[in-house]
């Protein structure tokens, strides 16, 4: 069966976003040539689950072609209807049902890459089975919380850590069952 896995960056104290959605303290570790395992790790996944806001900024940063590179599937989990735009599909419907629906089907593992609304959700129903959380050397404050309450404890297994010369920290857990 396909799992799901969370790659995320967070600010040290638990924000993946400045006020206003703002992602900029990310640029504080960008380096030439260094992704973190980015594309490691997107060799494993060929369907992409992600926040409309989260979307819509990236879309405006860097461009559709981040997400929907013609080699996966890219599920936009949003309140409005929209239509499909290549492999790019706007998903208004239950995220569980989702969820359900692509980990039954065939095929490499499903990556999330937030917002934090959908990862909470995801969390609330014990879905997501794998955790690459890169810390960011930066206490913002204020912002988007990672990690938002009103979901049930889940235990995880330690996979490993890896530290950079940037001062970025890559957490990896599994969900233990």
């Amino acid at each position: 069966m396909r799992k799901i896995s969370l790659f995320i960056a967070t600010s040290l104290d638990g924000y993946i976003a400045k006020p206003n959605d703002d992602l900029s303290f990310l640029k504080l570790v960008e380096k030439e040539g260094e992704d973190y395992g980015y594309k490691e790790f997107t060799d494993t996944i060929d369907t992409l689950i992600i926040g409309r806001k989260t979307y819509d900024y990236v879309l405006k940063e860097i461009g559709s072609s981040f997400y929907d590179n013609g080699q996966r599937d890219v599920y936009v989990i949003t309140r409005t209807q929209r239509p499909s735009v290549g492999r790019t599909n706007f998903h208004t419907g239950k995220l569980t049902d989702l969820v359900e629906q692509l980990k039954s089907e065939n095929g490499k593992n499903i990556y999330c890459d937030g917002g934090a609304e959908v990862i909470n959700e995801l969390l609330k129903n014990d879905l997501i089975d794998e955790f690459i959380i890169s810390v960011v050397p930066v206490l913002l404050g204020i912002g988007t919380r990672l990690f938002k309450g009103g979901r049930p404890e889940q235990l995880l297994e330690f996979v490993e850590a890896k530290t950079f010369d940037t001062g970025l920290t890559q957490l990896h857990y599994k969900r233990k069952k």
